[in-house]
Parts: structure tokens; sequence; C-alpha cells
């Protein structure tokens, strides 16, 4: 078995999910009390956070960066970066380090593509709906459209994610807010809808609506195991 490099922390209830769903992944795989085997830094997400908003993307990939090595030099194979809106700094976290990284979004577009999805709309953080880094690699290395909520749907989505979800506050007003967001999206030609912050899935469940959800926490997840249990790195390598 391969040894998962997690970069969590970002925040520590998404990264969570993510220990539980590389475990249950092993154990239904192998069977018994196999468990993933895991190499994870978690970082101060109260650091990351002000970093994000005050713009300094350079910083706050040097903090992931170093984490990254971290984990490199704990024996992990490969790298799994715990969160959609870090992926902006994606290449600078590569950059650093000699193993492969697992792309939140190949991971995702993969199983688009399986499905035959060629439009889907995006949630994520204002980050991640408003900038490229996410929905350029969708469209130019899998051909999928991107569609994202107008301003005021993305600014509350946004403040949902930052003030309730990372808090670990579930309310019931927002995930009907949501489901609302989701519906909007999908009247607009949206077949799917990506649940691209990893602590969206906490607040709205694939049985909460007929629009059919892919959750990147659970994706990446699956991604994972399956290279941790594959014979070759190598032949796991995404684009």
């Amino acid at each position: 078995m391969r040894t998962i490099g997690l970069l969590g922390g970002m925040s520590w209830e998404s990264t969570e999910s993510y220990y539980r769903a590389l475990n249950d992944g092993v154990k239904q795989a192998l069977g018994g009390f196999h468990s993933a085997k895991i190499a994870m830094v978690s970082v101060d997400f109260a650091e990351i956070e002000t970093l994000q908003r005050d713009g300094r993307w350079d910083a706050a990939g040097e903090a992931l960066a170093a984490a990254a090595r971290q984990i490199e030099r704990a024996g992990a194979d490969f790298l799994l970066i715990a969160t959609n809106t870090m992926h902006k700094v994606a290449p600078q976290v590569e950059a650093a380090i000699d193993i492969p990284l697992l792309h939140i979004a190949d991971a995702t577009a993969e199983s688009l593509v399986a499905d035959g999805i060629t439009r889907v709309g995006l949630l994520g953080t204002r980050f991640t709906m408003e900038q490229d880094f996410y929905k350029q690699r969708l469209s130019e290395h899998y051909g999928i459209d991107v569609i994202v909520p107008d301003d005021t749907q993305r600014e509350h989505v946004h403040r949902v994610i930052f003030e309730e979800l990372c808090l670990g506050r579930i309310e019931p007003a927002s995930r009907e807010a949501f489901l609302a967001v989701i519906d909007a999206l999908h009247a607009r030609g949206a077949q799917a809808v990506i649940l691209g912050c990893t602590e969206i899935a906490m607040l709205i469940k694939a049985t909460d609506t007929q629009v059919p959800l892919y959750d990147t926490t659970a994706l990446h997840a699956q991604a994972a195991v399956k290279r941790a249990l594959s014979g070759s790195l190598l032949s796991e390598d995404t684009p």
C-alpha cells in the first residue's frame, strides 16, 4: 500500500471527512482491519484564511509548500491538498516536492467525463467560483463548460462557507438557500453541480435534490485510495 500524503486543516472539519473517507475506502477494498497509510500535516487555518483574505497567495503557497515538504519527508508517496480553494497555489506546492500531487479538479473532472457531463455548475468559495485556476482546468483539460452563481448568490455561498461551515455550524436555512442556488444553476443549463468546497458536503447531500451533485471530497478521496492501492504510481498520473 502506498502512503497518502494529506495536507489538511483548511478547515479541520473537512479534513476529518477526508480522513474518514480514505480509511473507509481502504477498508472497503481490503477488508478486515485494514486502514489507510497516511502522512498528514494539518495547518492552522486562521493563518491561511488571513492570507487568502489579504490576497497574499504567494505567502499562502509558501506555507503550504513547507507543509508539503514535511509530508514528503514523512514518507508519503503522493500528496493531496485537502481543500479546493488552495489548489490555486497547487503549482507552487508541486514545484516544492518530488512526489506527485493528485489534483482535486482532475479527480472531479474524470468522474464528470465518465458520466457524460459537459456543462456543470460550480459552488465554492468566492475565490474558487470567480478565479480561473479551477474552472480553467476543467475547461481546458476536459472540455467541461463551467457556470457559477450570480453575484448575490456567490456572496451568500462564500459567507456561509466561512461564517458557518468552517466553524462547524450547519444551519437548515442555509441548506435551503444552497438548494435554491443549485436549482438556479440547473435552470441555466447545468447538468450537475460540483460541491467545490470541501465543507459544502457537510450541508448538502445527494438526497436533498434531484440535480446530480459531485462531492469533491469524496471523489478526491476515492482517487487517492485507488492510487494508494495501485501497483504503480506512474500508471495513475493525472494530466
